[in-house]
């Protein structure tokens, strides 16, 4: 930690975060979530709790006139038996909505998973030091992304000038909901996701609510979704739910309806896109699981594979392709009801001459530039004028 006289503590108030739904107080300082405290307790499902306390799309955002700017932060980094190791998250600190320094924080806490036990385990680390120093003393925006992949504890916060929270710019507030292409995963960095870029190149204000492995339709998702104020709202629905094998199509059907009604409720004339999955070969028509191929391990990388049966199908088993279709009915048959409500064929975003050119490094999530595809072509799509989620221009 730093020990610089010039350097002032500021306090971490909630005026002072976009992107988390929740700061919880801790021993040390304050951890965001990305699920309310009802949402929480009603999860039992581990995976889904160390996704929403992974900061994606979570910034620190402040008006200052400070020089340096330094950040305490406990990060809990992931290790994976057999597996190289994972770098470590990268923080990227905006000025006045530009890319100005990116940063590491070494040290913090280590997650070890087990894939082929299913088991994991947590080594404590110590508190480190992120510093951005040699900025304009002029009056400015700073913003600091967290790791989008990497879950923050924020411990303490300094400056050589005061800080204050930034001004709302009226920037509309978009919400996105969806898996852990949405998440994040295998993004250079967390501006870089592509929710974050559509987002930046839309002119809107993120909530990102992508959840690695945890888009499955759950009800106390919905109801966070619903209980969020927002101006545009965009749901992906698909990938983890073949991933999982989850459900069948007479329980998918119902349970589609049940989430859109609940977000209703709180969103009656809200801009809302159903997105359907992007294109990935090897669920197309195949159902799930996901199962991860281990041997590809000693390549130094980890593969999925398909582990359902096609002919499987034919008993209700879900595939992308179902659900595709699926989805293009339920928004069809509700459209008639409600206007405000759209729908995108994720293979809009990322298609099969996009396979051919950027493939799918482990066959289920995309690599950075792909990223940047999908984020440019959903900002295109969707906040264009006269696009679902179509925003104002000034």
């Amino acid at each position: 930690m730093s020990t610089h006289p010039r350097l002032t503590p500021i306090p971490l108030t909630e005026d002072l975060l976009r992107g988390a739904l929740h700061l919880e107080r801790t021993e040390r300082g304050v951890l965001p979530h990305r699920l309310p405290d009802r949402a929480r307790a009603q999860n039992t499902d581990g995976r889904l709790a160390m996704a929403e306390s992974q900061p994606a799309g979570v910034r620190l955002v402040l008006r200052t006139r400070a020089t340096v700017v330094e950040l305490d932060t406990l990060p809990t980094k992931r290790a994976y038996v057999g597996a190289p190791p994972r770098p470590d998250g990268i923080y990227d600190l905006l000025v006045d909505g530009r890319l100005a320094d990116q940063a590491v924080v070494t040290g913090g806490n280590t997650l070890t998973i087990d894939m082929a036990r299913g088991s994991a385990e947590i080594r404590p680390g110590p508190v480190g030091t992120l510093r951005f120093s040699g900025l304009s003393a002029d009056p400015k925006d700073i913003e600091i992304w967290l790791p989008h992949d990497e879950t923050t504890e924020l411990i303490a916060l300094r400056a050589d000038a005061p800080v204050e929270p930034a001004p709302d710019r009226g920037r509309a507030v978009w919400l996105h909901h969806g898996s852990s292409i949405s998440h994040g995963s295998d993004a250079a960095s967390p501006t870089a996701t592509w929710p974050a870029l559509a987002a930046a190149l839309g002119g809107v204000e993120l909530i990102n609510l992508g959840f690695a492995g945890s888009a499955l339709l759950d009800p106390f998702t919905a109801r966070a979704i619903r209980d969020t104020p927002a101006d545009r709202i965009s749901v992906k629905i698909g990938i983890n739910l073949v991933n999982t094998d989850l459900m069948r199509l007479r329980a998918f059907t119902p349970a589609v309806h049940g989430f859109l009604d609940t977000i209703r409720e709180g969103h009656p004339t809200t801009p809302l896109l159903v997105v359907s999955p992007i294109l990935c070969p090897i669920h197309e028509d195949t159902p799930g699981p996901s199962a991860p191929d281990f041997s590809s391990l000693s390549a130094g990388k980890l593969n999925f594979r398909a582990a359902g049966d096609p002919a499987e199908t034919a008993a209700g088993k879900l595939t992308l392709s179902v659900i595709r279709d699926e989805l293009t009915r339920i928004v069809g048959q509700r459209v008639a009801e409600d206007p405000n409500l759209h729908h995108l064929d994720g293979r809009e975003l990322y298609g099969e001459a996009d396979t051919a050119e950027l493939p799918l490094p482990d066959a289920l999530h995309p690599d950075a530039p792909t990223h940047r595809r999908i984020g440019e072509r959903f900002a295109r799509l969707a906040f264009r004028t006269g696009g679902p989620l179509a925003v104002a221009r000034d």
